[in-house]
C-alpha cells in the first residue's frame, strides 16, 4: 500500500474519504407491503445502515393479515396485485382470495431475508424529532408484554397504509345488542354463522365482499344500504367469461398455472394483457369525457340486467353522481346475491340497534343473530399516533385544516421522515403496487444522499409542499372526483380529495421515478455542504486492494448491485464492487 500524508485538518477538513459513509438507523413502521418493500430495497441501496420495522401484528402482511371475513379478497386482478420482479403464476384466482395473498407476501418476505429486519408485535405509540440530537425518538409497547421502551433512529419512515384504523359505526344502541357483533376488520373467525339471520351493515369494498359469501350460507339476510354505489364489471370481462365456473371464483386451471410455470415468457405475456387494461382506464376519470359517458351508460345497463329480479333495488343503489367519484369495486358476485330469496335490501336508515336486532327510520324492527358491521374506518390520516417535527409541531394539527405533502411521501418542518401511502398517493385507476415499489425506491434513494453526502437532515421546501397541494386541488376540478359523494377519498366526506394521486397510475411512476433533490432542504453534518469531500482522498488512493482504474470497466460509483429490483434512480455511492475485474 502506498504511504500517505493526510492533509492538516481545519473546521471543514475533516478525516474521511470521499466515499466513506456514516452510520444509518432507520426505524420504519409497519410490515405490511410498503414494509416488505423498505426490507428489500434499502439494505441494496444504503450501505452501513440499521434497519428495524415494528409492526403492532404478529405477522407480517399488514392488511391481508388483518382482514379474515369471509370473501376478503383482492378487487384488482390478482396478476396485477404483485410486485414487478416477483411474479406469480400460480394464483388460484383472478380475484385472489386474501389467505393466498398473504402466502405470496410471506414468500417475498422470506425470498429476501426480509424478516431480520422486523419486530412484530410492537406497536408505535409516539414519534418525536429531537433537533438537538437530530434523531427521531420513537416511542413503542411490546404488545405481549406492555413493555414501553424507546428507540432512536437518523430517519423516520410510516409505512401503516391508509384504511388501516377501524372503528364501530356510531349506530345508537350497537352495543346493546345481545347477539354476535363482528367487524369486517376484526373478523372473529370462530362464530358459526351457518343457517342464522345476519345483517350486514355498509356496502363498501368489504361489505360487496361479504354479503355474497354469507348469502349461500345463512338462513337470511338484511343487508343495510345507506349509499348508493357502482358496481363494476369485472376487469379483462373476455378472460372472466372464458373461465367463469358460475361459481363467482374465475378459477384458473391446472394447466394454464402449469404452463406458466414452465413458460416464464408466455405468463409475462399474460400478465401485461392484463394489466394493460387495468393501466388504460384513466380518461373515465375526466369530467365530462367521452370515456365517462359511456362508462355511466355500461355500468347503468350492467347493474339493471344483474338486478333485473328485484328491479327496485337497482333504483336504490344506482347513484346520482359519476362513476368512480367513489372507489369502483368489480364486486363478482355482489349483485346476484342481493336477488336471492333469502336476502333483503333494506335502503331506510337505521334508527337504532336493539338487544335482539335492527330498527330503522320507519320503525320497522327486524330480529336478527349477528351484526355484521363492515363499515367505519377512520380515512382522515388523523388517526395514527402522534408524530412531533420541529419546535414539537404535532402532524395531526398540522393536517387538521388542510393536508398537505411533498409528493405525497414527505412534510416541512418534519426532517428525515417519510410515509409510505401518505396523503394523495392512492389511485382511483391503475396499478396501485407498482406506486408502492416507487415510493420504496424513492425513500431509499433519499436515505443514501443523506449518508454519503454528509447531509444531516432533509426535508422539502415549504414552497415544495405547497405547490404540490395546490396542483393535487387543482387537478381533481377537471376530474370525478371531486364531484358530489362521500368517499373515502375526500376523507369521508365531502370537499377536498386528499387520497388521491393527481393523475394516472403511470404519471405517477414517472413523476416518482426521479428525485427532484431541488425541491429540498439540507442541513449538513459539519456545516458545510463540501464537507463530504473529506479529506481529499479516495478509499482506493490507499488500497491495493481495490481497482483504481474501475472507470475504464464500466463500473461507476452509481452502479448498484440491485439484483432483486429495479435500479433505484439518482442514488448515491451504494456499490459493494471493492475488487478489481
Amino acid at each position: 500500500m502506498p504511504s500517505a500524508t493526510s492533509p492538516t485538518l481545519g473546521s471543514i477538513i475533516s478525516d474521511r474519504s470521499v466515499d466513506t459513509v456514516r452510520p444509518l438507523k432507520v426505524i420504519c413502521i409497519g410490515a405490511g407491503v410498503s414494509g416488505i418493500l423498505a426490507a428489500i430495497n434499502l439494505p441494496q441501496a444504503v450501505r452501513n445502515l440499521d434497519l428495524v420495522i415494528y409492526d403492532k401484528n404478529e405477522e407480517l402482511g399488514g392488511t391481508w393479515f388483518e382482514n379474515k371475513y369471509p370473501g376478503c379478497a383482492c378487487d384488482i386482478p390478482a396478476h396485477c396485485y404483485q410486485l414487478s420482479f416477483e411474479s406469480n403464476p400460480a394464483w388460484a384466482s383472478f380475484y385472489a382470495k386474501a389467505p393466498e395473498i398473504l402466502e405470496y407476501w410471506k414468500r417475498v418476505a422470506e425470498k429476501h431475508d426480509c424478516r431480520k429486519y422486523m419486530k412484530l408485535g410492537h406497536k408505535a405509540l409516539k414519534a418525536r424529532w429531537d433537533a438537538g440530537t437530530a434523531k427521531w425518538r420513537v416511542k413503542l409497547e411490546n404488545v405481549k408484554t406492555g413493555e414501553i421502551f424507546e428507540d432512536q433512529g437518523d430517519a423516520f419512515i410510516t409505512a401503516i397504509g391508509a384504511l388501516n384504523e377501524w372503528k364501530w359505526p356510531q349506530i345508537p344502541g350497537l352495543h346493546d345488542f345481545g347477539g354476535k357483533l363482528l367487524h369486517s376488520a376484526a373478523w372473529d373467525e370462530s362464530y358459526d354463522y351457518k343457517g342464522k339471520k345476519i345483517a350486514a351493515i355498509g356496502a363498501g369494498s368489504s361489505g360487496i365482499q361479504i354479503v355474497p359469501s354469507l348469502q349461500p350460507e345463512v338462513q337470511h339476510l338484511d343487508h343495510y344500504v345507506r349509499g348508493r354505489t357502482w358496481i363494476a364489471a369485472t376487469f379483462a370481462r373476455e378472460e372472466i367469461d372464458r373461465r367463469d365456473n358460475g361459481a363467482g371464483n374465475f378459477d384458473f386451471t391446472e394447466e394454464e398455472k402449469d404452463k406458466w410455470r414452465k413458460d416464464p415468457t408466455s405468463y409475462l405475456a399474460f400478465r401485461k394483457k392484463i394489466e394493460a387494461e387495468l393501466q388504460g382506464g384513466h380518461n373515465v376519470t375526466v369530467r365530462g369525457s367521452d370515456a365517462q359517458k359511456a362508462a355511466r351508460g355500461y355500468f347503468t345497463q350492467s347493474m339493471r340486467d344483474r338486478l333485473s329480479k328485484k328491479p327496485e333495488v337497482a333504483d336504490h343503489m344506482l347513484p346520482e353522481f359519476p362513476p368512480l367519484c367513489k372507489r369502483l369495486t368489480p364486486g363478482p358476485g355482489y349483485l346476484e346475491a342481493l336477488t336471492a330469496d333469502n336476502v333483503s335490501v333494506i335502503p331506510n336508515p337505521i334508527s337504532h340497534v336493539t338487544s335482539t336486532g335492527v330498527t330503522t327510520s320507519d320503525g320497522i324492527h327486524r330480529p336478527v343473530d349477528a351484526i355484521v358491521c363492515a363499515t367505519g374506518f377512520d380515512t382522515s390520516f388523523l388517526n395514527r399516533f402522534p408524530v412531533y417535527g420541529l419546535n414539537g409541531i404535532s402532524l395531526i394539527d398540522r393536517w387538521s385544516e388542510r393536508t398537505s405533502s411533498y409528493l405525497s411521501m414527505t412534510v416541512d418542518s418534519f426532517p428525515n421522515y417519510f410515509m409510505s401511502v401518505g396523503p394523495n398517493s392512492a389511485l382511483g385507476t391503475g396499478n396501485f403496487i407498482m406506486i408502492l415499489e416507487r415510493q420504496s425506491t424513492y425513500i431509499a434513494s433519499c436515505l443514501a444522499k443523506l449518508q454519503t453526502q454528509n447531509i444531516l437532515t432533509m426535508q422539502p421546501k415549504p414552497s415544495a409542499v405547497n405547490d404540490f397541494t395546490n396542483f393535487c386541488d387543482e387537478y381533481f376540478q377537471g376530474t370525478v372526483f371531486s364531484e358530489e359523494c362521500s368517499s373515502w377519498y375526500k376523507s369521508g366526506k365531502e370537499g377536498r380529495v386528499t387520497a388521491l394521486w393527481p393523475g394516472s397510475s403511470l404519471h405517477a411512476i414517472q413523476a416518482l421515478d426521479q428525485v427532484r433533490w431541488e425541491d429540498f432542504d439540507y442541513d449538513f453534518v459539519d456545516g458545510n455542504a463540501f464537507g463530504w469531500f473529506g479529506n481529499g482522498w479516495s478509499q482506493r488512493d490507499r488500497s491495493d486492494e481495490v481497482s483504481r482504474t474501475y472507470y475504464l470497466d464500466g463500473q461507476g460509483m452509481l452502479d448498484w448491485p440491485l439484483k432483486k429490483t429495479q435500479a433505484i434512480k439518482n442514488g448515491y455511492g451504494a456499490t459493494n464492487e471493492n475488487k478489481d475485474g
